[in-house]
C-alpha cells in the first residue's frame, strides 16, 4: 500500500527519444505517478535501477547494446520485485517476442501507438492503456484513485473464511466442460497449469485470455508446444471435444452452442463486456446455457472483475467455481472479485489448481 502523498516511481526504457518523452508526459499528468528517470537501452537501465529505486519499469523490446529480453532476464535475477511492463508492436514478431517476455517474467504489456495522427491522440491512448496497467499492481490510497479517475483493481477486502476452507466439496453435477478466464499474468499462469493436464483428460477446455489478435494465435501455438493435450486458437464452428484446449481469438467473444448432438464454437463481435472482447463473462454465461451446472469454472490472475457475473450465473446452476489465491496472482482483481462475492468453492495457489480440477473430474 502506498502511503498518502507517495507516488508510483517509474523508469522509462526506450531507445527512441520521442517515445521516452511521450511516455513521460503521459504518465506525469497523473498525480499518483512519477517518472524518476529514463534510459536508452538495457545497460543504462540496469545502472539506473540501483540509483533510482523505481517501482515499475516500462521496457521496449528492440534496443541497441542490450535489448528488452536480455534486460528482462537480468532484472528478474537482480530485482525480482520490480514490476515490468513491456512495449510491444501489433506484428507477428511483436506478438511472439512479447509472449516470450511474459513467459520470462514480464508482468504485463502495452502495444505501441501507431498511426495515431497526432501527439494528443497518442498521449490519450497511452494514458488510457498504460496508466491502469501500472496502477493495477499497487494498493492506492483512496484519494489517489479518486483523483486519477481510475479505480484501483487490486484493492480487495479479506476473502470470506468459508471460501478458503480446505475441506473438499464434491461437485454437485458431474462436469462436462472446463472453462478458464484470465488476464494480467495469464500466459505464465496458463503455461504453468495447462501442461499439467494429463493426456487422457476427458473434458474439453475453453480459455479466455484478454489479448489482441495475433497474440492469441501465438499463445495457442506456444501452449500447444508444451501441453500434453492439443491446443488451438478457436475458430467458428469448431467442435468442442474432450481433451482439446481452445483459446478465444483476440477481438472475438468465445461462446458455445449445441449443434446436431454436439457442441460447437460460436465466435462473435458483439459489444465488449467489462471493456473486454474476448470476455470471460461471455464464455461463462454461454457455458451455463449449454451445460447448466456441469461446468468447472476457473478464474485466474487478472485486473478488473471480468468473469464475476458469469461465475455467479454458473454457481447458481450448481457449477464448481475455483479462484486463484492472492499470493500466487500477479493481480488479484478477477479472482478477488469472485472470492469477495462469496461464490468460490475453493481459493487455491496456482500449483494446486490442476490437482483440484482432477479431483473434481
Amino acid at each position: 500500500m502506498l502511503r498518502p502523498g507517495e507516488r508510483i516511481r517509474v523508469l522509462v526504457v526506450d531507445d527512441s527519444v520521442v517515445i521516452r518523452r511521450l511516455v513521460t508526459h503521459a504518465l506525469e499528468e497523473d498525480p499518483s505517478l512519477e517518472v524518476v528517470g529514463v534510459a536508452a537501452n538495457g545497460l543504462i537501465a540496469l545502472q539506473r535501477i540501483s540509483q533510482l529505486n523505481p517501482d515499475v519499469l516500462t521496457l521496449d523490446i528492440e534496443m541497441p547494446e542490450m535489448d528488452g529480453l536480455e534486460t528482462l532476464r537480468r532484472v528478474r535475477r537482480e530485482y525480482p520485485q520490480l514490476r515490468v511492463i513491456m512495449f510491444s508492436t501489433l506484428t507477428d514478431r511483436g506478438a511472439a517476442v512479447t509472449l516470450e517476455a511474459l513467459t520470462l517474467g514480464a508482468d504485463d504489456y502495452v502495444t505501441k501507438a501507431s498511426n495515431e495522427g497526432s501527439l494528443d491522440r497518442s498521449m490519450a491512448r497511452l494514458r488510457e492503456e498504460l496508466v491502469p496497467k501500472i496502477k493495477q499492481f499497487f494498493h492506492l490510497p483512496a484519494q489517489a484513485g479518486a483523483t486519477s479517475g481510475v479505480e484501483p483493481a487490486h484493492v480487495q477486502a479479506a476473502p470470506p473464511a468459508r471460501c478458503s476452507a480446505p475441506n473438499f466439496q464434491r461437485t454437485k453435477v458431474w462436469p462436462k466442460v472446463l472453462v478458464i478466464g484470465v488476464s494480467t499474468g495469464g500466459p505464465a499462469a496458463l503455461g504453468a497449469i495447462l501442461p499439467e493436464l494429463p493426456a487422457g483428460f476427458r473434458l474439453p477446455v475453453l480459455v479466455v485470455q484478454h489479448m489482441p489478435p495475433l497474440f492469441t494465435r501465438f499463445l495457442a501455438e506456444r501452449l500447444h508446444s508444451v501441453c500434453r493435450l492439443p491446443v488451438a486458437e478457436a475458430a467458428q464452428g469448431d467442435l468442442v471435444e474432450s481433451g482439446k484446449i481452445l483459446i478465444a481469438p483476440g477481438n472475438f467473444h468465445l461462446k458455445v452452442a449445441s449443434s446436431g448432438g454436439g457442441v460447437r464454437v460460436c465466435l462473435d463481435q458483439s459489444p465488449p463486456l467489462n471493456s473486454c472482447r474476448p470476455a470471460v463473462d461471455a464464455l461463462f454465461t454461454s457455458a451455463g446455457e449449454v451445460y447448466g451446472g456441469a461446468v468447472i469454472a476457473v478464474v485466474l490472475t487478472g485486473m478488473g472483475q471480468d468473469g464475476l457475473r458469469g461465475a455467479e450465473i454458473l454457481q447458481a446452476q450448481g457449477a464448481s467455481i475455483l479462484a486463484q489465491d492472492e499470493a500466487s496472482s500477479v493481480v488479484w482483481g478477477m479472482p478477488g472479485a469472485v472470492v469477495n462475492a462469496g461464490i468460490a468453492d475453493r481459493v487455491l495457489p496456482l500449483d494446486q489448481v490442476v490437482p483440484e480440477i482432477l479431483r473434481r473430474t
